[in-house]
């Protein structure tokens, strides 16, 4: 080592010597007037690139790697739960299916009628009536475009309220937060109805509603039909409280679907029209049978067992068996001498028909006897 460095001991301080210079005009050399870049970041720049590549490569790649791997431990009972999931839903698909069309043939069977919405107008929400205590917002559609009061407003989410007056050009629209307001809801799965009012705080509630029955937060409750204003079937909300109230009632709080404090486009409902279920055939078939089964079915009539004679009117062209034949059974006369029994007479043949007449003759008298009369 020491050889070679005194051996080149010179040309070392001189390659020394060039990088020391190159280095410093590197640090004070621009790249370009427009970028104020030294030219030793450059070279760093790109001497190290290289390297930060490979680097984030390697970690990229070890990464993707690792997490496939725990992604994978996981994914054959992950499989199983989903088939089984899928199984257990094809299950309940085919029993909702099989409930709702028998849900079908019984509103058929019974005339049931439903309200469908046919025809809604669109409006824009342009004002609030600017009170904390009541509820409403004006729209720029009126009686000009078909509008009346009491029609139902709604929007995609759910409802919104109904219209209380209307103008040539605009309506008002009392909430459904409002305190005066009254929707008749349905809670979705438990099937108990109420009646859906607002608070002073602008916060929904359910009312008439029995203390002792069960409702859950988070349950859906949707529009029963029965105001007349509203059809069946449409969201109102969520259930968030439950806690007792006044009378034995419950006091449920409900969560709007629709935003009511950011209404900006809604739709009147100007018509609507009553649709009778209908069923095939063969549909209704099984449901008069399904019904057979749970309505009392009619008793026979009773045989008349007890009916007097008198009330029964013999036929004139059938003969009355109930009357005894004189002829065969008549009772003998005092006096009279009883008829004998007549018995068949068989009759003779041919070849005996004369000997039978000889031999009487000869017996009643001899033939040298016979005198002439």
């Amino acid at each position: 080592m020491e050889s070679f460095l005194g051996r080149y001991r010179n040309l070392l301080i001189l390659v020394l010597a060039l990088f020391v210079q190159v280095l410093g005009l590197a640090m004070q050399v621009k790249r370009g007037e427009a970028e104020n870049t030294r030219l030793i970041r450059i070279w760093v720049v790109d001497a190290v690139t290289p390297f930060e590549r490979v680097v984030v490569w390697a970690q990229t790649g070890v990464d993707h790697v690792w997490h496939n791997y725990l992604n994978l431990r996981g994914v054959r009972a992950e499989n199983r739960q989903l088939r089984e999931q899928i199984e257990q839903m094809r299950l309940q698909e085919v029993r909702l299916s099989e409930d709702a069309a028998q849900a079908r043939r019984l509103q058929a069977l019974l005339s049931f009628k439903e309200q469908y919405i046919e025809k809604t107008v669109a409006a824009q929400v342009i004002g609030t009536c600017g009170s904390d205590v009541s509820r409403c917002v004006y729209i720029d559609k009126g009686s000009n475009d078909g509008l009346k009061t009491d029609m139902a407003v709604i929007t995609g989410s759910g409802i919104v309220g109904k219209i209380l007056l209307v103008y040539p050009s605009s309506a008002q629209v009392l909430l459904v937060n409002d305190q005066s307001s009254g929707v008749g809801v349905i809670l979705e799965k438990s099937r108990l109805q109420g009646v859906l009012r607002g608070t002073a705080s602008g916060e929904t509630v359910i009312e008439r509603v029995m203390s002792d029955e069960q409702v859950e937060p988070g349950e859906a409750v949707s529009t029963s039909g029965g105001d007349q204003i509203f059809p069946k079937g449409l969201p109102v909300g969520t259930v968030s409280r439950v806690f007792p109230g006044k009378d034995l009632f419950l006091t449920i709080r409900l969560r709007p679907a629709a935003s009511l404090s950011r209404l900006e486009e809604v739709l009147v409902i100007t018509q609507k029209q009553e649709r009778q279920a209908l069923a095939d055939d063969q549909t209704r078939q099984r449901a008069a049978d399904i019904l057979a089964q749970h309505l009392p079915s009619v008793p026979d009539k009773p045989p008349v067992a007890d009916a007097k004679p008198d009330s029964i009117k013999p036929d004139a062209t059938k003969p009355d068996v109930t009357k005894p034949d004189v002829t065969k059974n008549a009772l003998p006369v005092a006096g009279a001498t009883p008829a004998a029994p007549v018995k068949p007479r068989p009759k003779p043949s041919t070849a005996s028909t004369t000997a039978p007449a000889q031999t009487a003759a000869t017996q009643q008298a001899p033939a040298g006897d016979v005198k002439p009369q």
